[in-house]
């Protein structure tokens, strides 16, 4: 038997899309003769309902638990997959870093999501785009050193050396802008 995790209207992450949503409609599944629902899924506005080991509750994603989290969701498991370019063969498009494909950054475990772009915005610039795949797929990893510059210097302030707190003002920039998706950006890059 199962019971609901979540409530209606609860800000959740949703591991496998990486991204906050809350929680439209509970949905119970019942069979008949029994008392509490057999399973129970959630909406959240996002194509198809989640079950509840699909999601993180706002609660669990504070403290250590949000880098664990973090790590699993949005994953140091990124990576970068060549895909056939279905419109051009490899010898028209010979000026590319790699003739004949794209990169698609997969940014799920199972190969589903992920980034690309269109073809022709590829065409009109591949040496653009093959840098935004790497950084894409480095993001997770630089975030991670970002957390950690800003845990060290919260840790020992004093001990910080003065050419460090514009890097370390900046993580906490970054950071804020990543977790805190209702915080407006700030100008994270200056």
């Amino acid at each position: 038997m199962a019971k609901a995790l979540f409530h209606k209207s609860q800000r959740v992450f949703v591991k496998p899309v990486g991204t906050w949503a809350l929680v439209e409609k509970v949905i119970p599944h019942w069979v008949k003769d029994v008392e509490e629902p057999l399973r129970v899924t959630y909406c959240v506005g996002l194509g198809r309902d989640f079950t509840g080991a699909e999601l993180v509750s706002e609660e669990v994603m504070h403290g250590r638990d949000r880098m664990k989290n973090d790590q699993n969701a949005s994953g140091n498991d990124w990576r970068i997959q060549r895909v056939k370019n279905r419109w051009q063969e490899g010898d028209d498009t010979s000026s590319h870093p790699y003739p004949g494909t794209f990169p698609v950054v997969m940014t799920d475990e199972n190969d589903w999501g992920g980034w690309r772009v269109p073809g022709s915005e590829y065409d009109r610039d591949p040496h653009r785009i093959e840098h935004q795949a790497r950084l894409i797929v480095n993001s997770p990893k630089m975030l991670k050193i970002c957390r950690m510059i800003a845990e060290m210097a919260a840790q020992s302030p004093d001990a910080l050396p003065a050419q460090l707190q514009p890097a370390v003002k900046h993580c906490k920039l970054i950071l804020r802008h990543v977790y805190d998706i209702t915080d407006t950006p700030r100008q994270a890059a200056e």
